[in-house]
């Protein structure tokens, strides 16, 4: 259950990376308010999902999601520039990832 913990942190991450752009620096409400509350929840299940896994594991794995799904959600969603040094950047996080994975028995 700890890795399904970690994962929905991980996408709550991504939600609340997006938010926090469509905030405009927490000057607009509704997505300041979405922002914060994805936040705490995100962190509430990484701290959950820590009672199992080990610091560094689910902590990479977090961020990677985080990192890995804004970059997506910014090039998909916000139009953001793609080019192959970013990608290249994005498959090592996500080799990362993969391996910290890999590595871990719990």
């Amino acid at each position: 259950m700890a890795w399904a913990y970690l994962i929905l942190a991980g996408v709550l991450e991504i939600i609340w990376a997006y938010f926090m752009k469509k905030s405009s620096g927490f000057s607009l409400l509704v997505p300041s308010a979405i922002t914060i509350v994805t936040m705490i929840a995100s962190f509430a299940l990484l701290s959950i999902s820590m009672k199992t896994l080990p610091l560094g594991t689910a902590y990479t794995i977090w961020t990677g999601i985080g990192a890995v799904g804004a970059f997506a959600v910014g090039v998909f969603v916000l139009g953001e520039a793609v080019n192959p040094m970013r990608l290249a950047a994005a498959l090592f996080i996500v080799v990362g990832i993969v391996m910290m994975k890999l590595s871990t028995t719990a």
